[in-house]
This record gives C-alpha cells, structure tokens and sequence, in this order.
C-alpha cells in the first residue's frame, strides 16, 4: 500500500512538471516549477516621472484588461531631493511672502505710532471774500468778524508729554510687529513640514505601487500555473477561481496604488507652489537612519525656548499688556505746545501784514459717558486673556513633543519588526507554494500566505517613511526645520 501511494505520488509531480513546461504566451518553455518573487526592499525611486502601466495584466481567466485612465506620460524632472525641495518651496510657496509682507506691514505700524512724538507742521494758502460789515452769526458761540483777505501760513504743533500713553502705543506696536515675525518663522517650518510630509508621502506612495505591480506579476503567475492545470483536470475549478480572485485583488491594489501616487505627486507639487502637477525624480535621503532622544524633557525644554508659535504668542501678550498700560493713560493730561506764522499780502486794513502767535494747550479729561474706563477695562481683560493662551499653548506644545516623541520610537521599533515579518511572510508563502505544487494543501492556505506576503512588503514599504517622517514632525515641534 506504501508503494502504491508513492508512486501515485510521483505520477502527479511528474505530470504537474510537465503541465508547467508547456508553451507560454510569448513562446517560450517553463522548464521548472516558478515560485513567487521574495519581496523587494524599498529603493530610492529611480524615477517618479516614469510612465505607469497602461493595461493590468489580464487574468488568466479571461476577463478584459482594465485600462488605466491615471496614465499620462510626462517629461521628467532633473532629480528632486528633500533639501532641494524645502529650498524650492522656500521660493515658490506664496504663503512663505504673505507672512514675510505682513511682518513688514506690522513694522510699519510702529513707524505710524512712533510719529506722534514728532512735531506736526501744515501749510495753509487762504484766499476770503466777504459782504461789507458782514459776521458769522449762526452755528457757534462766537461771532467773528469776515474780512477779505489773501494769506499763507504754517501751523506747528508738538507734543511735549502725555505722562507715557505713547510711549506704552509704541511698546504695544513693536511686540505686535516681533509677533509677526515670529508668526513667518512659524509659517516657514510649517511649509517645510508640509514639503517633508509630501516628499515622504510621494516615496512611500511610489514604494508601495512598486510591490503591488510586483505582487501582480507573482499572482498571473501563479493564475497562470493553476489554469494550466486546471486544464489538464489536475486542479479543480476551486483552485482556478481562487487564483483569478487573487490576481483581481492584486489589480485593485494596483489601482488604489496609482491614484494614492498620483495624489501625493500633485500634493508635493502643490506645496512647491506650482499650480499643476509636476513629475518628479524622487531622490530619497541617504542619511543614517538614528533612534530618537532618550530624554524627552530636555526636547520639552528646547521647544519652549525655541517654537514660534509660542514666542508669537509672548509677544502678543506683552503687547496686550502695554496696550493696557496706554489705554489706562488716558485719565491723564495731554500736554502740547501750538505755534503759528504767517503773511497777509492782501488784507484789509486794519489787519496787520503778518501774524505769528505761540501758546500751549492741555486737555484734561472730565467726563465722556465712561469711555476712558471701559476701554481700559477691555483692555485688561485681552491682556488676561493673551496671558492664558500662552499657558494654554505650552500645555499643548509639551503634549506634542512627548506624543512625537512616542511615535518616532514606536515607528523606529518598527522598522526590525516589519523586517522579521517579512521574512517569516516571505518563508510561509515558499513553504505554502511547496505544498500547494506537491498535491498537500489547498489553494485557501496558498492564497492566505500570498496575501500575507503582499501585507508584510506594504508594511515594510512603509515603516522606513513613516520613521523618517515621524523624525521630521518631532524635529518640527522642537527645535524647528
């Protein structure tokens, strides 16, 4: 009985290795049973811009071809990488000289405080014609005298002290302007926070099209072994359907994997500052992949000191606080001295050829509906309230950097594990094609090590991106880009 299951044995690998050596599409002769590919290990991309696959491959069932609309050749890029980017979209992105304009304009505001300390001088040419013996005598308590006259003149006027209200406006002014500065620097590591996501994003988007056109080759192959036999009535229909399932999903992978590069290319492109989308040769960073720090507070510490989000916001509240100080200043005199000169070539007579006078004026606040009051009133509330947005921020500046920091070390740990499921994934699937072509196991357990396979070559695609951009976000939330 032993001898004859073995040779019942033997006749089925014979006639299977024959079934595999038949004639291919293209002529030539399989002379040994093919096994799928291990997986690849992701590469820098020699070239993003190279056209993708106009046709999925066709099933061996055959079921008509799937043509790609996402396919659209393009002139490459010369080679594109990620300083080369963060220095284009340094220079390209608008948003960069929207915050640059606006720091200048907040700069110009502490020029437009700064002018009342300045004298004040107005050239005024007059020219009157009046009825004989005429006066004004309506509208006003006074009741001047109207005299034809022709006349030029200069009016001076200068303030000689507030008791401090200006020099609080001008305090107010300059910290709003540094805000804005910092509020560009934010607005800078931004930007290339968003160029070293997109650029990362367009790898990994560009990697996993890679394995999921490799995971079609390895399936139509496998499709293709399977109707060969299920030709010859070695395999059953089962075993044929199960393969044909298992190429379509590698197509829709495929698919899902173009349009995912497609979108990160056009967001990269968007971030750059082109308004269409360019096609890039992806150079990827070469740089030695390094754990985290160890010590997360002193990465707390060095946020504090250096994100301008938060220095923004300091800024903003020692302007509210000055601003507060001036609006209080308002129950205060105002001081200011007055001259004026002038010449009347044509006047009539009893007006002197020229006039000059000089005298100083204060105004002291008495009474107006508690106006003075209630605007240093909310001025004190603001004030307060910039004061609490500053804790509130730090508060969350620290949460970010401590859940940054968690990530980068989890996703840096996940770069051996994805590697050792890989190998495990790479060695199930050897041993489940072993068995499935030796007559000892179904096409269900083949097809759960394929999809395994394609699963751990994702993963591992992905976890050298995702660590390097993990570094990227928490390099962001420290010490800045």
């Amino acid at each position: 009985m032993k001898m004859k299951t073995a040779f019942i044995a033997s006749l089925v690998l014979l006639v299977a290795g024959n079934s595999f050596g038949q004639v291919t599409g293209d002529g030539a002769t399989q002379t040994s049973v093919q096994t799928l590919p291990s997986a690849p290990v992701p590469q820098a991309p020699a070239s993003t811009s190279s056209p993708l696959p106009a046709q999925i491959v066709q099933p061996a069932s055959g079921t008509p071809q799937t043509a790609n609309p996402q396919a659209v050749p393009s002139a490459p890029q010369p080679p594109l990488s990620l300083t080369q980017a963060e220095a284009l979209a340094l220079k390209n992105n608008p948003l960069i000289s929207v915050a640059k304009l606006t720091a200048l304009a907040s700069q110009q505001i502490t020029r437009e405080v700064r002018s009342n300390l300045w004298p004040t001088a107005t050239g005024s040419l007059t020219g009157v014609d009046s009825h004989d013996n005429s006066r004004i005598t309506a509208g006003s308590l006074n009741n001047p005298i109207i005299y034809e006259r022709a006349a030029a003149g200069v009016l001076v006027s200068q303030l000689i002290t507030d008791f401090g209200r200006t020099k609080n406006l001008i305090s107010s002014a300059s910290y709003s302007a540094k805000a804005e500065n910092q509020n560009a620097v934010a607005t800078k590591e931004q930007i290339l926070l968003a160029v070293d996501q997109a650029f990362y994003g367009a790898l990994q988007a560009h990697a996993v099209l890679a394995v999921a056109q490799q995971t079609v080759g390895a399936r139509q192959t496998v499709a293709d072994q399977v109707g060969a036999l299920f030709k010859s009535k070695l395999k059953s229909q089962l075993d044929f359907s199960f393969a044909n399932v298992n190429l379509a999903q590698a197509q829709r992978l495929v698919l899902d994997a173009e349009n995912n590069e497609n979108a990160a290319v056009a967001t990269l492109s968007m971030v750059l500052g082109y308004p269409d989308t360019q096609r890039f040769q992806l150079v990827e960073d070469s740089t030695a992949v390094t754990p985290p720090s160890s010590n997360v507070d002193d990465l707390v510490s060095q946020a504090m000191a250096a994100r301008p989000e938060l220095l923004s916001l300091q800024f903003q509240e020692q302007a509210a606080q000055k601003f507060h100080n001036a609006e209080r200043d308002l129950f205060l005199p105002n001081i200011s001295a007055v001259g004026a000169a002038g010449d009347t070539p044509v006047r009539d007579p009893v007006l002197s050829n020229w006039y000059a006078a000089a005298g100083v004026n204060v105004q002291i606040p008495l009474f107006n509906g508690f106006l003075y009051s209630a605007r240093s009133r909310e001025s004190n509330l603001r004030a307060q309230a910039a004061h609490d947005r500053v804790l509130d921020l730090r508060n969350r500046i620290a949460h970010d950097v401590r859940t940054g920091w968690l990530n980068a070390n989890t996703a840096y740990a996940r770069l051996s594990v994805t590697q050792q499921l890989l190998a495990q994934a790479n060695l199930a699937l050897d041993l489940a094609q072993t068995r499935y072509n030796m007559g000892l196991s179904s096409i269900v357990e083949l097809s759960q090590a394929q999809l395994q396979q394609t699963q751990a070559q994702i993963g591992d695609a992905q976890a050298a991106y995702d660590f390097r951009l993990t570094l990227a976000i928490l390099r962001y939330e420290t010490t800045g880009i």
